[in-house]
């Protein structure tokens, strides 16, 4: 069974040979090439290069072309920064200064921006070279995660008592920038689009707040990207996540988890009620890798397939990005896990 066969049964929530895995190992990809996060996060191609060998090298199965989240905010004219060291981010507090300069945000078109037109020939090299064995899942942030980039967070919480038409009208553009970077990005064949809904959770603001900020735009974008006939997928690493909000403006295929949801207590019950719905995926802590043992990990991992892997329906993941200045030991012990333990055969 390669490893679109068994995501595809995780995602159907039937039993494959075993847990589908796949810690979120972009970010070291770069060192199997010796290149730098500046020269990994600028080369498409030598990024494309890099992610291929690390998931040749750690055998997981799935592709997701994260980079970082600055490059849709970039395309408008946020200046950035690329470190040798760490993700790319921007260079100066917020692009739109004020309420006044939301007509700074129009509609743009992906092919033209240098960051996102990269993004899309990153992509179609993935699809190209794994697309026909492996999932490829093209990560896209969310419209209110681009605006509280191009405006600053605290400003875009402050502007939502005085200036909440001007920030209605830059989530239409910014919304209408992603129908059309999407589009590009299903053009070149990938199986799902992962978006990043950074304030779907209550470590910023309430459901009812991102029902009415996001939950018509992402709804678009999700509507659109199933009429196509690809998948939806979500990434929140946010505490107490609201799925129940999300699954009824997206109808995702799967969720992209570090934490359990706001309306649930336990892993277990978050399994029974939303086991159904979509599929899970997670849910090992990134910042716990930094001071675990091997063994720590590996009994980590079994106790996350005990409780989450019966019927299909869950992917043996990282809830957010593997630390980038890690080696790729833990995330070879990660997928021994999947392959061994998650075995369903045995189970």
């Amino acid at each position: 069974m390669n490893s679109i066969e068994r995501v595809t049964k995780a995602l159907k929530h039937q039993e494959a040979d075993h847990v589908p895995v796949y810690p979120l190992i972009n970010s070291i990809s770069r060192n199997y090439l010796g290149i730098n996060y500046a020269e990994w996060t600028k080369d498409p191609h030598k990024c494309a290069q890099a992610i291929i060998k690390a998931t040749e090298e750690c055998d997981v199965d799935v592709i997701c072309t994260l980079v970082d989240l600055s490059i849709e905010a970039a395309d408008w004219g946020m200046e950035m920064d690329y470190p040798e060291d760490k993700a790319a981010s921007p260079s100066i507090e917020a692009f739109v200064k004020n309420a006044e300069e939301y007509d700074k945000i129009g509609v743009i078109d992906p092919y033209q921006g240098e960051r996102m037109s990269k993004y899309i020939q990153l992509t179609e090299e993935l699809v190209t070279a794994k697309g026909k064995e492996k999932p490829i899942v093209a990560f896209v942030f969310g419209p209110l995660g681009i605006l509280s980039m191009l405006r600053s967070l605290q400003g875009m919480l402050m502007d939502t008592f005085s200036a909440k038409a001007q920030i209605h009208k830059a989530l239409e553009n910014i919304t209408e920038t992603l129908m059309r970077f999407t589009d590009a990005l299903m053009d070149t064949g990938c199986h799902a689009i992962m978006f990043d809904t950074l304030y779907a959770s209550k470590t910023i603001m309430s459901p009812k707040m991102w029902c009415e900020l996001e939950g018509p735009y992402i709804k678009r974008l999700a509507d659109h990207v199933h009429e196509r006939g690809c998948m939806v997928m979500i990434h929140n690493c946010g505490q107490g996540i609201y799925f129940k909000e999300q699954i009824e403006y997206m109808k995702p295929e799967a969720i992209s988890t570090l934490h359990i949801p706001a309306d649930c207590k336990t892993t277990e019950e978050m399994k029974e009620k939303y086991g159904n719905q979509t599929t899970i995926i997670g849910m090992i802590n990134p910042g716990d890798l930094m001071t675990y043992t091997e063994e720590q990990l590996r009994e980590e991992c079994r106790r996350e397939i005990d409780l989450l892997a019966k019927d299909g329906g869950f992917i043996l993941a990282t809830g957010c990005e593997f630390p980038a200045n890690m080696t790729d030991e833990y995330a070879k012990n990660i997928v021994d896990e999947a392959k061994s333990y998650g075995r369903y055969n045995q189970r």
